[in-house]
């Protein structure tokens, strides 16, 4: 008896089970049909995703892709496959998933983007701590999509709204954007209308390549062409630059707040104010109903709620030359009834 577990155990050590991280790129691989938006899902490089691809058609000594001039296809060797892999993989992960769900260690992982995170949630976390002192927080940022993080999270903060399958999504505060700018800028070339940024740069974030346009449509200046642009891959960097002066950002109110409140950053125009992002937090099914999690939705909320009723930004100093507004007239922007 003792001779045959040993057997049964020598055999369960020898499972032909291929790299699983190349099962992970192919499903990723194989769902998206490209290589590249899976590289791009998975935060990896293109050759990444490729040599993991052949890895596994090496494992297997058969082509699960057809590679074409425009992209990919699964052959039927892949297809098949896939049907076979994908159950067992979510199976897996809900496995994993209950299992952490039922853990008595109240260690919360939670992943944000980066600005967000700087900005708005580390700022606020020790009243979260004080409030649930048996709670411990694990924090990364990153800007991958749900679908694609290569970790598992408690809660995950993205834009939305998104359907992510297998994830509930929560949605607990709204961003609105106005043009920012450092009070030496304003002072070299004021703003006072928004056509003045004709004579400006302006900065803009890879990630958010619409915003300028769509602020200056409202505020009814649609064609204005900058004296230049700078454009940043990642909001802290564009933030950045208007801190040091380079040029005119779009600054989401929530978090530059301190800096208008402390003068470092002026916003010039009271309105249009755009609505461009709306924050949830995606947690697992699976997770959804835990009391650490649901501590953390009912924390975020409420401090949402306290910045709800957000505060017009300071007004930058005028020029005294400036004519006073005619009695009973809004020296507000055309588009201000947005804000």
């Amino acid at each position: 008896m003792r001779q045959e577990n040993s057997q049964q155990g020598e055999t369960r050590l020898n499972r032909q089970l291929p790299p699983l991280n190349a099962l992970r790129v192919f499903e990723a691989a194989a769902r998206l049909e490209s290589f590249s938006r899976a590289a791009e899902g998975l935060h990896v490089t293109h050759g990444a995703v490729s040599r993991q691809i052949q890895q596994l058609e090496d494992w297997l000594g058969r082509l699960l892709f057809e590679r074409r001039h425009r992209g990919v296809a699964l052959t039927a060797a892949g297809q098949e496959y896939l049907r076979e892999v994908m159950p067992a993989l979510e199976r897996i992960e809900e496995a994993t998933l209950r299992q952490l769900a039922q853990n008595p260690r109240r260690v919360l992982r939670v992943n944000a983007p980066a600005t967000f995170t700087l900005r708005w949630l580390i700022p606020r976390l020790s009243g979260f701590h004080t409030q649930h002192p048996h709670l411990e927080i694990h924090l990364s940022s990153s800007n991958e999509e749900v679908g694609f993080l290569r970790e598992s999270f408690d809660l995950v903060i993205r834009g939305g709204p998104r359907l992510w399958k297998g994830y509930v999504g929560h949605e607990f505060l709204t961003e609105h954007r106005l043009p920012v700018c450092s009070p030496a800028v304003l002072a070299a070339l004021p703003l006072k209308h928004p056509a003045d940024l004709r004579k400006h740069t302006l900065l803009h974030t890879s990630s958010q390549p619409d915003a300028w346009s769509e602020w200056l449509e409202l505020a009814g200046v649609p064609r204005l062409e900058a004296r230049a642009v700078v454009t940043f891959d990642h909001f802290y960097l564009t933030l950045q630059a208007a801190l040091d002066g380079l040029g005119v950002a779009m600054g989401p109110m929530l978090l530059v707040a301190e800096d208008l409140a402390s003068g470092r950053l002026v916003a010039p125009f009271e309105g249009p104010r755009l609505s461009t992002w709306h924050y949830f937090a995606y947690v697992p099914e699976a997770l959804a109903e835990q009391a650490g999690v649901q501590s953390l939705l009912a924390w975020l909320d409420g401090e949402a709620g306290q910045g709800a009723a957000m505060p017009d930004p300071p007004k930058p100093a005028r020029d005294k030359s400036s004519a006073p507004a005619a009695p009973g007239r809004s020296r507000r922007s055309t588009g201000s009834r947005l804000g």
